[in-house]
């Protein structure tokens, strides 16, 4: 089949940004820059930005456009002879499948929230009513199926018509409404009374709040941070990078899809912290910000209950373009592997998928004793820890290597086709942080994340996990190994 390309530049900037642009931008950022300190946390956030993240993702963008396939067949198209780095596309599609399994019903919570939001269930309602609220749709299965089985059926809808009358044509206009509600949603908290304080926490850095906070938790929280937000590692940049021509460097591509997820992270913090401090929240209230102190802070706003359903179709609109765009690498999968019809691999995979997503959702409830990851756990912790803790960090090492190392695709490939087209050029001078340093850095995120998830239970589980952890490590970097002897 001929591959699909998209049908502008916009479409693919838009796409692309919205598949990084995620609940990790506009729900965990907001809370991260609460918890460690606010303006002096971003400004190092942004720094590992630009020397962690935008190097990967201009090598997944080259890997994607140099093969026109998927990661699914990506490695096999481009790697020497002999060699094994193909057998991380398991590592990869597996990684995308779990997403989604997740992912899906997270977006039905944003979409039902909205609707409770514009119907007025929150109108009047106390800080208990509203907590209680939120844990009654946890433990009720049959409203998570409802609104994860809908999200699944929109998203898969939009991948079935096609690359640019469907993904790329929805996602802009998604996309734009995203931003234009986040612009609106800002104005109004900023000129919240009581707003200025929470201005200067976000906009004005205090490097005593930073030791306060100690300076390895924040500079470690805002690396992890700019290497998450941007959902590299798993093939959902390659995909996109599959569709595109070579009219344009990479590099500059890039750059623009990271200042978009930049932008839009910023944004969201912009709404959230002066909201906090006019209300007098704690901003880093924790994941459960979103639905439980927000919707507290909504209902003690003038027009709260329109300002709060605009907040929760943003988010809305932020999960389905993550949503959309593993869907449209899922599906890819089925087109590359299999060679099936566009229209066969959603058909497959929206049966798939809504099986694969019961167990989390039954995690809350029916399946609430199974605690994989130590006490208080649930499936969705796990879920999220095998992709965000290991798939995400150990692919990105594995298209580091492949792009820098002699035995992989190697940098002369890379350099060639990350330049190819008008646009700023990749710097040949990083070469050797690429190759030597940054790879490193990416494995000790991944270590770290063990520790921190495994550090405070006891004894005998972390030494266990640790062990799993460099286990697993050993063997995804085991596809690496030079290729056999004897190949030419």
């Amino acid at each position: 089949m001929k591959r699909e390309k998209f049908g502008s530049r916009l479409g693919f900037i838009l796409v692309s940004a919205g598949c990084a642009i995620g609940l990790g931008n506009v729900w965990k950022f907001p809370y991260m820059t609460g918890m460690y300190g606010g303006a002096a946390f971003i400004l190092i956030y942004l720094l590992f930005l630009a020397i962690l993240g935008l190097p990967i993702i201009v090598c997944e963008f080259s890997v994607g456009r140099a093969s026109q396939k998927s990661i699914a067949t990506s490695y096999n198209a481009l790697e020497p002879v002999g060699s094994r780095w193909h057998n991380i596309r398991w590592l990869a599609i597996a990684g995308n499948y779990i997403l989604v399994m997740f992912y899906s019903m997270v977006g039905g919570w944003m979409l039902y929230y909205c609707f409770r939001m514009a119907k007025g269930e929150f109108v009047q309602a106390t800080a208990a009513q509203i907590t209680e609220k939120y844990n009654d749709m946890l433990l009720n299965p049959w409203i998570l199926v409802f609104w994860t089985v809908l999200v699944i059926l929109i998203s898969f809808g939009i991948c079935s018509i096609g690359l640019q009358k469907g993904v790329e044509k929805v996602m802009k206009v998604v996309m734009l409404c995203l931003l234009g509600i986040m612009v609106v949603l800002a104005i109004r908290s900023v000129t919240l009374s009581g707003s200025a304080e929470g201005l200067r926490f976000y906009l004005i850095p205090d490097f005593e709040r930073m030791v306060d906070n100690g300076i390895g938790n924040v500079i470690f929280g805002a690396m992890s941070q700019a290497f998450f937000t941007l959902s590299i590692g798993m093939g959902g940049m390659a995909i996109f990078g599959s569709y595109l021509d070579r009219s344009r460097s990479l590099t500059g591509e890039s750059l623009s899809i990271v200042l978009l997820d930049t932008f839009v992270a910023l944004m969201a913090g912009l709404i959230v912290i002066p909201a906090c401090f006019a209300f007098g929240v704690e901003p880093a209230a924790g994941p459960g910000l979103v639905f439980i102190t927000l919707p507290n802070i909504f209902t003690q706003m003038a027009g709260g209950r329109i300002w709060g359903s605009l907040f929760f179709l943003f988010l809305f609109f932020a999960a389905l373009s993550t949503i959309v765009g593993v869907f449209e690498n899922i599906v890819s999968f089925g087109m590359d592997l299999f060679h099936f019809s566009r229209k066969k691999s959603v058909a497959i995979n929206i049966v798939l998928i809504t099986v694969l997503s019961l167990p989390c959702i039954l995690g809350f409830s029916v399946l609430s004793d199974f605690q994989p990851l130590g006490a208080g756990t649930n499936i969705m912790d796990l879920e999220d820890f095998l992709v965000s803790n290991n798939i995400l960090p150990l692919g990105s090492v594995v298209y580091l290597m492949f792009c820098t190392h002699k035995n992989g695709w190697g940098w002369n490939h890379f350099i060639k086709e990350a330049n190819s087209g008008n646009g700023l050029k990749f710097p040949q001078i990083i070469r050797g942080y690429m190759t030597y340093v940054l790879p490193w850095i990416v494995v000790i995120i991944y270590l770290k994340g063990y520790y921190d998830m495994f550090s405070k239970q006891s004894t005998p589980v972390f030494v266990t996990w640790m062990i799993i952890g460099f286990l697993f490590l050993t063997l995804v970097l085991s596809v690496t190994r030079r290729k056999k002897t004897g190949n030419k």
